[in-house]
C-alpha cells in the first residue's frame, strides 16, 4: 500500500504500517554479512527491527505481504515487525452465518484448524468434506489479532459483539444463543478466551538480557582483556555484570509471576451456555466466543470474559478492576421493545452501560433471579479484548520512559565512540609507521576503545538505583521498575486524588437539614428520632440506595451503608425460594427497628403502640434507578404497606436535585445554605420525594422510563456528610511546598468541596484566589465558550451556570503576571473536556496555573497528567487505587497507596496508605539521581583521562603496565564510585 498507511486510526495505540515480502538473494547476502562481521550484524538486526525487514525483504502491498513492519505514531516512534500468517475459515467475517455450509458440516466440526499450539491438531472432519475454504490474512501484535478487511483493504483489529450493535439487536437477534456450528465457526477467529502472562524461561530471559548492547560491549571488552592478559580486571567486570543480570533476572521473573498469578484465579472455569436450540450445555471458559449466552451461577462465579446481563441481577464485587472493594448491583440491559423509553436505535456501549456489563476478573458475589429464570449474561469480549484483558496489556507492553538524563547519557557515550575512533585510527597508524607486530596493533587499537567508553558504566550508575530500592523497601514502598527511581528525582508537580489520599476512606453523617413548607429547619445530628420515623425524609434515606444482604451482613456503597445506618432501619430481602415462586416485582423491604433506640424509649403503654407501629410501617422497593454519574443522582419507587399509591424518591447532588424539583418548594435561601456547607468541605447530598399517580401499577412502573418519574419533586431537605484530612497531609503538603514541588488536585467530588479542601490541607493558600474557569460546549449554533469566575464570588442563584461576574482571559493573563497574589484555576470535568476539544491553545496556560480538577472521569485524569507532561512537568500521581489506574501508569512517578490487584499497573506501591512517602520517595529518587550523576561524571572523566594517557604513551610504544591498570581500575575506580553511593 501507499506510505502512509495506518491501522488503529485515531486510536492510542495508532500505527504506520508496511507489507514486506522475504527476498531469497537477500537473505543469501545478508547470511554472508553475518559470518564475514562474526554474528555482529545479525545482533544489529536484532536490535533494529526496521533494517532487518528492510534487509531481507521487498516492499509489496499489504494484501500479499508476509511480513508487516509496524511504527508507532506517538512520540516515540518505535518499530515492530510481524509475521503474517494464514488461516482457512469458511467465511471471512466472524459475524458471518455459515448457514451455506450447516448441511456440509457433521456433529458440529467446522473447518477448524488449529489456533494456536496448544490445541490438538488431529485432522479434522471439515477437511474431509469439501467444504470451500478462504485464505484469512491475519498477524498479532502486542497479544491482539488484525485480520485483513477486504473491503477497506486494510488490516483490522478483532472486535466483539459490543461493536455498533444497538441495545434492541443485542435482545431480539443475540439472546437465543449460537448453535454449535456458529460457536466453532466463530472459534476459528477468536482462538482461546484466555489472558495468558507465560513466565519466559529463565534461559529466554537470560538470553534477551545478555543481547543487550552494553553486555555485548562488555563481553567484547572482556575477551580483549583476556587476550592481553589482564585477567583481574576482566573478573571483576564479569562478577559485576553477573550480579546486575542476576538481579534483573529475578525483578522481571518475579513481575511475570506475579501478573500470571493474577489472571490465572479467573483464566479457567467451567461454565454452563445456552445453545440456540434451547440445551444448556456445560463448557470450559477457554471456548467461550462473542454471542455465547453463559448462566451466572446462583453462588457466584469468576468473570472469565465480558458480558452483558440481560435477565436478573447480580451482586459484583469489581476490585479486581477498579480498586473499589464496595460491592455493586448490576441489573439487566433494558429491552427497547418493551420499555416505554422509546430509544430503540441505542448503541451498546460498555462505558455508558456498565451498570448492566459484567467485566472479566470481576467476582459475581450472588444473583437473583425470578419466576425460575436463571440469570443469563450475553458473552461480547473475550480474551484480551476485556477490560481486563487491556490493563494486563497495558503493563505487558507499557510506553518507554523518556528521561532526558539517559537521552544526554547516550548522546555522550556517541561522543566517546567518536572521541575512541580518533583514537583507534592513530593507534593502527602510529604502530604501522613504527612496525609493531600485526597482533599487538590489534589489541592496542582495540584496547583504547575500551579505554574511552568504560564497560563499568552501567553497573556503576545501576549502583546507587539499589541502594535507594532498598531505602525505599525499609519505608514500606515497593518498585516494581527500578528505573523510575531516578526519575522520581526530578519529579516537580504531584497529583493526588482526594478521598482515601488527602482525605478519610469513610464518610461520617454531621447531621440532616430538612425542608418543610419551602423553608430550612434548623441542622439536626439525628435522623432516627421518634418523630420522623414515618416522615417521607426518612423514608427516602431509608429505600434510596443500593444496599443488598451478602451473608446477612449488608454490604454496598460506603455513603448509603452510612446513610442507612443513620436511621437504624431494617432491610429485608427475597429469598431464593420466594423470587423463584414470584415474578420480578417481589420487593426489598425495609422497615423500623423493632424495638426503639434507649435514648428515645418511652415509658408504660407507648412503649408497646410503637412497637405496633412500627412492625406494621414496611417499605417495598419496587423499582431502582442506579446511581449514574452523568446524571449525578439515583432514584428508586417504593410503596408503603397498605398504601394503593406509589411513592418516588431522588437523591443526588443539590444542583440537580434541586433543578428537577417545582421550584415553589425550593427554598429561596437554597444557593446561600448550599454554598456554606460547601465551603466548610461538607459532602452535601440533596433528597426529594413525589407521589407517583394511582394509574400508575406495579407491572407499569418497571417498564416506565427514568425521565417521567424524575420531575415535578418535592425538595425535602439535605443531608450533610463530613470527609476529614487524614492528620498527616498538612504536614507532607508544607513540605513539598517549600521544595518549590507544584501540587495538583484530582478528583471526582463536588468543585466547592475539592476547593474547600484544597484550603485547609495548604495546596491553596488563605490569601490566594482562585479563578473556576467554567467552559460551555457549542450549542443552538453558538461557539463554545468560557466563562470565568472568582470561587469566593460565585453567584448563588444556580451554581452550574453562572453568567454574571465574568473576567476577561486578558486581564487574567494581566493579573498573572503581576505575582503579587498568587492565582489557581479550577474546573471540573466537563468543563476539561470542552477546553480540550474547543480550547487547544488555551489548555498549557491552564494546566500551568490548575490547582483543583473536580469531578474528573479515569480517563479525564490520564488526559490531564499527559497535559501536565506535554508543558515539560515531571509528574507524579499519588492515588489510592480506585479508577487511578491509568494516570498511575501514565505519570513519570506513580504510587498507589493501594496493594489491590488495580495497582500492580503502578511503579510503586506503598503498604501503608498514606502520602507520607511521597516526600520519601522524591528523596530517595533525588538521591539516586545526584549518585548516577556523579558516578556518570566520574566514570567519564576517568575514561577521558586514561584515554589521553594511553594514547600519549602509545607515541612513545610504551604503556601502562597490569599492576598499573588493575590499580587505577580496581584500587580507585571502583572503591570511589561504591563509596559514592
Amino acid at each position: 500500500m501507499e506510505k502512509g498507511e495506518k491501522i488503529n486510526k485515531e486510536q492510542e495505540d495508532e500505527m504506520e504500517i508496511s507489507g514486506y515480502n522475504l527476498c531469497r538473494w537477500k537473505l543469501a547476502l545478508v547470511a554472508v554479512g553475518v559470518l564475514c562481521t562474526g554474528g555482529f550484524l545479525l545482533l544489529l538486526l536484532y536490535w533494529m527491527p526496521k533494517w532487518r525487514v528492510k534487509a531481507t525483504c521487498t516492499r509489496t502491498t499489504l494484501k500479499d505481504c508476509d511480513v508487516v513492519l509496524l511504527r508507532t505514531t506517538d512520540e516515540f516512534r518505535r518499530w515492530f515487525c510481524a509475521k503474517v500468517r494464514i488461516r482457512l475459515c469458511p467465511g471471512t467475517d466472524p459475524f458471518q452465518n455459515p448457514e451455506s455450509m450447516a448441511s456440509e458440516v457433521l456433529n458440529g466440526h467446522t473447518g477448524h484448524l488449529p489456533v494456536s499450539t496448544t490445541e490438538h491438531s488431529e485432522d479434522h472432519l471439515i477437511n474431509k468434506l469439501k467444504v470451500p475454504l478462504k485464505e484469512v490474512h491475519y498477524f498479532v501484535h502486542h497479544s491482539v489479532t488484525y485480520y485483513w478487511n477486504d473491503l477497506h483493504q486494510t488490516f483490522n483489529y478483532l472486535t466483539g459483539l459490543d461493536d455498533r450493535v444497538s441495545c434492541a439487536a443485542i435482545h431480539t437477534e443475540h439472546s437465543k444463543g449460537l448453535s454449535q456450528e456458529i460457536h466453532n465457526y466463530r472459534k476459528l477467529f477468536y482462538g482461546i478466551n484466555e489472558i495468558t502472562v507465560k513466565v519466559p524461561s529463565l534461559f529466554k530471559l537470560l538470553i534477551k538480557e545478555v543481547l543487550n548492547p552494553f553486555y555485548i560491549f562488555q563481553l567484547f571488552s572482556v575477551i580483549l582483556w583476556t587476550t592481553d592478559e589482564y585477567y583481574y580486571y576482566a573478573s571483576a567486570i564479569v562478577l559485576m555484570s553477573v550480579i546486575s543480570i542476576i538481579s534483573s533476572l529475578y525483578t522481571i521473573k518475579k513481575q511475570y509471576i506475579m501478573l500470571h498469578d493474577m489472571v490465572a484465579a479467573h483464566s479457567i472455569v467451567r461454565v454452563t451456555v445456552c445453545r440456540a436450540n434451547k440445551e444448556v450445555e456445560e463448557i470450559m471458559s477457554t471456548d467461550l466466543v462473542p454471542g455465547d449466552i453463559m448462566i451466572i451461577p446462583p453462588n457466584g462465579t469468576i468473570m472469565p470474559c465480558d458480558a452483558i446481563l440481560i435477565s436478573g441481577t447480580c451482586i459484583v464485587n469489581e476490585s479486581m478492576l477498579t480498586g473499589e472493594s464496595v460491592p455493586v448491583t448490576k441489573t439487566n440491559l433494558p429491552d427497547p421493545s418493551t420499555s416505554s423509553r422509546g430509544v430503540e436505535n441505542e448503541i451498546y456501549n460498555t462505558e455508558v452501560h456498565k451498570r448492566h456489563t459484567l467485566f472479566c476478573g470481576t467476582t459475581v458475589i450472588q444473583t437473583r433471579f425470578y419466576a425460575g429464570e436463571p440469570v443469563k449474561a450475553i458473552i461480547v469480549r473475550t480474551g484480551f479484548s476485556t477490560s481486563k484483558g487491556q490493563l494486563i496489556r497495558s503493563i505487558l507492553y507499557p510506553k518507554p520512559t523518556d528521561f532526558k538524563l539517559y537521552r544526554d547519557a547516550y548522546m555522550f557515550l556517541l561522543c566517546l565512540v567518536g572521541v575512541a575512533g580518533v583514537g583507534f585510527l592513530y593507534t593502527i597508524i602510529n604502530s604501522i609507521s613504527n612496525k609493531v607486530p600485526v597482533s599487538i596493533i590489534i589489541i592496542e587499537s582495540l584496547d583504547i576503545i575500551t579505554i574511552t567508553v568504560p564497560p563499568a558504566l552501567p553497573a556503576a550508575m545501576t549502583a546507587g538505583i539499589v541502594y535507594a530500592q532498598r531505602r525505599l523497601k525499609k519505608h514500606g514502598i515497593f518498585c516494581i521498575s527500578p528505573q523510575r527511581i531516578n526519575i522520581c528525582g526530578q519529579l516537580n508537580l504531584i497529583c493526588f486524588d482526594k478521598t482515601g489520599t488527602l482525605t478519610e476512606d469513610g464518610l461520617d453523617l454531621w447531621g440532616i437539614q430538612r425542608v418543610e413548607n419551602a423553608r430550612f429547619l434548623l441542622a439536626e445530628e439525628k435522623a432516627c428520632s421518634e418523630s420522623l420515623v414515618k416522615s417521607q425524609f426518612v423514608a427516602c434515606m431509608a429505600t434510596c440506595h443500593t444496599l443488598t444482604k451478602i451473608d446477612g451482613v449488608i454490604s454496598g456503597d460506603p455513603l448509603d451503608l452510612k446513610m442507612f445506618e443513620a436511621i437504624g432501619w431494617i432491610l429485608e430481602e427475597a429469598t431464593e425460594e420466594e423470587t423463584a415462586l414470584h415474578n420480578k416485582i417481589m420487593p426489598t423491604v425495609v422497615k423500623p427497628p423493632k424495638e426503639p433506640t434507649s435514648e428515645l424509649k418511652p415509658a408504660g403503654s407507648e412503649e408497646m403502640e410503637l412497637f405496633e407501629l412500627q412492625t406494621s410501617y414496611e417499605i417495598g422497593i419496587v423499582r431502582q434507578f442506579p446511581f449514574s454519574s452523568a446524571l449525578q443522582r439515583m432514584a428508586v419507587v417504593a410503596k408503603v404497606l397498605g398504601e394503593k399509591r406509589m411513592d418516588a424518591y431522588v437523591k443526588g447532588a443539590p444542583e440537580v436535585i434541586a433543578s428537577l424539583c417545582r421550584s415553589e418548594t425550593v427554598p429561596s435561601d437554597f444557593a446561600i445554605v448550599l454554598e456554606e456547607y460547601t465551603k466548610q468541605g461538607y459532602r452535601v447530598i440533596a433528597l426529594a420525594h413525589r407521589k407517583l399517580e394511582s394509574k400508575i401499577s406495579w407491572h407499569k412502573v418497571q417498564n416506565i422510563s427514568r425521565d417521567a418519574i424524575e420531575n415535578n419533586m418535592t425538595f425535602l431537605g439535605l443531608i450533610i456528610m463530613q470527609n476529614k484530612l487524614k492528620p498527616e497531609t498538612p504536614a507532607v503538603l508544607e513540605d513539598l511546598r517549600k521544595a518549590n514541588i507544584r501540587m495538583v488536585m484530582v478528583t471526582g467530588d463536588n468543585m466547592l468541596t475539592a476547593i474547600s479542601v484544597a484550603r485547609d490541607c495548604g495546596m491553596i493558600l488563605p490569601h490566594d484566589k482562585v479563578i473556576v474557569a467554567e467552559a460551555l460546549p457549542p450549542k443552538d449554533g453558538q461557539a463554545a465558550k468560557i466563562n470565568w469566575h472568582y470561587a469566593d464570588t460565585m453567584p448563588r442563584s444556580n451554581l452550574n451556570a453562572i453568567n454574571q461576574e465574568v473576567i476577561p482571559m486578558k486581564s487574567v493573563n494581566d493579573s498573572l503576571e503581576e505575582n503579587q497574589i498568587d492565582y489557581h484555576f479550577a474546573m471540573n470535568g466537563k468543563s476539561f473536556g470542552v477546553i480540550l476539544e474547543h480550547f487547544q491553545d488555551l489548555l498549557p496556560k491552564l494546566v500551568l496555573h490548575g490547582t483543583v480538577f473536580a469531578r474528573m472521569a479515569p480517563d479525564q485524569k490520564t488526559q490531564l497528567v499527559e497535559e501536565l507532561q506535554n508543558v515539560d512537568y515531571y509528574v507524579g500521581m499519588c492515588g489510592d487505587g480506585a479508577n487511578d489506574c491509568g494516570a498511575l501508569k501514565r505519570a513519570h512517578g506513580g504510587i498507589s497507596l493501594s496493594e489491590l490487584e488495580a495497582s500492580v499497573a503502578s511503579p510503586f506501591t506503598s503498604r501503608t496508605p498514606s502520602i507520607v512517602c511521597v516526600p520519601n520517595l522524591i528523596r530517595e529518587g533525588r538521591a539516586a539521581l545526584v549518585t548516577s550523576f556523579c558516578v556518570f561524571k566520574f566514570m567519564a572523566l576517568y575514561s577521558i583521562i586514561q584515554y589521553f594517557t594511553v594514547v600519549l604513551l602509545y607515541s612513545i610504544l610504551s604503556n601502562l603496565g597490569d599492576s598499573q591498570f588493575l590499580f587505577i581500575d580496581l584500587a580507585i575506580i571502583l572503591v570511589v564510585v561504591f563509596t559514592k553511593v
